[in-house]
């Protein structure tokens, strides 16, 4: 099990910290919370993760996004029409299909035995994430499941098309991009080396642009399985790197400090942050575990430390926005002004709803442009590079004239 590092105040009011092993943090939580102490932090040691084969292929076995999000709307109307949990589940494990329909079984079971749909869900956190069984649990404490599985649909509905409305935009630049190299390579490989052997043919000095293509002309041809073997490692290494925690920290760092990009980045991490933080709030759920879970939905690292901070701060009794008007690098201005609105009227659930739905029509428009932004600059790339390689090839067929002349 995992370990987690906790904080707590007491009944005497005193601030303990300490280690604990826990399935998750939920049940950590629950635990913390049978002797009347008030869970200020909790957070699960790196150290504890390691690295894992299992991990890093999990992706090729679980399950999508779109399908936790239609399972969710889907047990939410059969509950709000009034067919028992047990039963509405029977129903969806037909439907189902995989790894899904695998966790629907076992969570029938878990609950058929007697268990909460929430404490079955915790069973399998690379199915449900935190922040789905967090609104589910609050939805069965306050006796509203059907309206929690709601929340939690359109919650994830929102990110997931933020996601791919970002992955849409970038698409067509690397698809582009992509070919260029694949076409490069391939003119490398068989082009070039018919035109070497002209070139050698008219015994003349070659341009120094010349010089380069065949050079490297040559050497994809000879070392053409080392080129390919050596671009597959340096790609493994890239990708095991960026999932360090130094290369995560560097990455977040140079997305934040590039132009047009650190914009976006800054306005979706806002939008995100606003917008789990308002279902949680407005479905009961407790603001320490609401900011904790927050943390989890957030990638960047540097939105993580902020948000820890909103935890300490919590602890001390001070307000929230506090710690986002001191972070207007990252969050702006417009962040701390609701949030404080949101906690002078006792709104802030609805202000952050407003703070989110602000960022994400943003963010929809600014994705739309993307494309047309990037296309006019990969013209130009494709024309420059088109041009460099037909200068070198021409060159000599100059000089060759010069020499006859």
């Amino acid at each position: 099990m995992p370990l987690f590092h906790y904080k707590v105040l007491n009944k005497e009011q005193k601030t303990v910290e300490g280690q604990m092993e826990s399935k998750d943090r939920f049940a950590l939580y629950h635990v913390l919370k049978q002797d009347g102490s008030i869970v200020l932090h909790v957070e699960e040691v790196e150290g504890k993760k390691g690295f894992s084969m299992g991990k890093s292929l999990s992706f090729l076995g679980g399950v999508k996004t779109y399908d936790k999000i239609i399972f969710a709307k889907n047990l939410s109307k059969m509950i709000d029409a009034g067919l028992p949990m047990t039963r509405a589940l029977t129903i969806m494990e037909k439907e189902a299909r995989g790894e899904l329909k695998k966790t629907l079984v076992s969570l029938n079971k878990s609950i058929s035995e007697g268990s909460t749909l929430s404490s079955g869900m915790s069973s399998y956190p690379k199915v449900f994430p935190p922040l789905f069984i967090s609104m589910v649990k609050a939805g069965e404490e306050s006796g509203n499941i059907s309206g929690a599985l709601q929340n939690v649909a359109l919650q994830m509905e929102k990110n997931y098309l933020l996601t791919k409305r970002i992955r849409g935009a970038l698409l067509y630049p690397t698809v582009v991009f992509g070919l260029m190299i694949a076409i490069g390579v391939l003119i490398m490989v068989y082009m070039v080396p018919t035109l070497t052997a002209t070139f050698k043919g008219l015994n003349i000095a070659l341009p120094l642009s010349t010089r380069i293509i065949i050079g490297t002309s040559d050497f994809l041809v000879a070392y053409f399985i080392f080129v390919v073997i050596g671009a597959i490692a340096l790609v493994a290494l890239i990708i095991f790197t960026f999932r360090t925690q130094r290369g995560k920290r560097f990455l977040d760092t140079v997305i934040l400090h590039t132009p047009v990009i650190s914009t976006i980045v800054k306005h979706i991490n806002s939008a995100r942050t606003a917008r789990t933080l308002s279902s949680l709030v407005s479905s009961g759920v407790d603001i320490v575990v609401a900011i904790d879970v927050t943390r989890d939905v957030i990638q960047n690292s540097y939105y993580k430390d902020v948000l820890k901070d909103v935890g300490s701060v919590i602890q001390k009794g001070e307000a929230i926005s506090s710690v986002f008007s001191k972070n207007e690098k990252l969050y702006p201005i417009f962040v701390s002004e609701m949030v404080a609105v949101g906690e002078e009227t006792g709104k802030i659930g609805e202000m952050l709803m407003s703070v989110a739905l602000f960022y994400e029509d943003d963010i929809d428009q600014k994705t739309k442009n993307i494309s047309t932004v990037i296309e006019p600059f990969l013209m130009i790339f494709i024309g420059i590079a088109v041009a460099l390689f037909a200068f070198a090839v021409i060159s000599p067929i100059y000089s060759l004239g010069d020499s006859i002349q």
